[in-house]
């Protein structure tokens, strides 16, 4: 089976946690752990999250007595190239010997002219205290937005259109590699009317770009592990109850978080709404019964032919 897994950013350094080199590195290698589990006999992508680690780096230029100026794109590149190394190095040390695994910078193309470039709601960067966030927002010239508890950065996440590097990535696939690939979303890249590329100021949400990665290599399934148990009704409220097999449909129906659940729903709705296939959601601690369809918020698209072999499972709640 060909497995898309999109990994959150807050599964690699947990919500409240401080940045730190040891608690990324023993994060990353509590989730290979868990991500190996389904590497046999299987075919796997692995598009990881990028929100704190940008956002630190994104802290340090700005703050820097003497900044290098660079931008969101570059700093998205430095985030891939960074986790995807780590995130390989662990998978390595937990897979059997000779499979073989492989980290692709990526590029994602997207439109100059997306509104989310008017409407910045993506969160990177630490947690922060409402004082905290309003003096960075003044200092800083920063967009600021709720997130949980707390208040973080929140930056443009335009859609992503096209994968510049999925030549490479179906070769890949064809030589059995486990393949790391559009980290933190992928580094964003218009294009010019002559077809010229270049960087420019943003975050993908790699929740998007991980559904355009499972479309494009014709995956058998997605799953979009992360720090929750799946997706919730009355989130935060005691009456929050796990939704368990839903339409897409149905889930748009709910409002979800813009910069984090919401994104990951709409993938998942886009996956299974154009290929008739499942995608789930749930805890990165759970990502072999995810896969296994036992765990998490599993969403199927109702085709339309009664009783076809590509028909929906019964849809329910519990």
């Amino acid at each position: 089976m060909r497995i898309v897994i999109a990994l959150g950013g807050n599964a690699l350094l947990k919500r409240g946690q401080k940045i730190s080199a040891e608690a990324q590195r023993a994060n990353i290698r509590l989730a290979a752990a868990q991500l190996a589990q389904v590497a046999e006999g299987n075919e796997v992508v692995i598009v990881h999250g990028n929100g704190p680690q940008v956002g630190l780096l994104a802290s340090q230029e700005r703050e820097a007595s003497t900044s290098a100026g660079f931008t969101l794109d570059v700093l998205d590149a430095e985030t891939e190239g960074m986790i995807g190394y780590q995130l390989e190095l662990e998978l390595r040390n937990c897979l059997p010997k000779g499979r073989v695994c492989a980290t692709l910078l990526t590029m994602v193309e997207v439109d100059a002219g997306d509104g989310a470039f008017e409407r910045p709601d993506k969160p990177i960067g630490a947690m922060m205290t409402e004082a905290s966030a309003l003096e960075a927002a003044k200092a800083k010239a920063w967009s600021i937005a709720r997130d949980g508890t707390g208040y973080r950065r929140v930056v443009p996440s335009p859609s992503p259109k096209r994968l510049v590097q999925l030549a490479p990535l179906r070769w890949l696939l064809e030589q059995h590699a486990i393949v790391i690939c559009a980290g933190g979303g992928g580094i964003p890249v218009v294009a010019d009317e002559d077809g010229t590329l270049r960087g420019i100021e943003a975050v993908v949400d790699k929740d998007r770009s991980a559904a355009l990665v499972a479309e494009a290599i014709d995956a058998d399934l997605f799953v979009i592990a992360t720090d929750v148990a799946g997706v919730f009704a009355d989130w935060g409220t005691p009456n929050a109850t796990l939704l368990r097999h839903l339409e897409p449909s149905v889930l748009r129906e709910r409002a979800f978080a813009a910069g984090s659940m919401g994104p990951k729903v709409e993938a998942a709705a886009q996956f299974a709404e154009r290929t008739g296939r499942r995608a789930s959601i749930g805890a990165l601690t759970e990502v072999a019964a995810l896969v296994e369809g036992t765990a998490g918020t599993s969403m199927f698209a109702q085709r339309s032919e009664a009783g076809g072999k590509d028909s929906a499972v019964a849809l329910k709640t519990d």
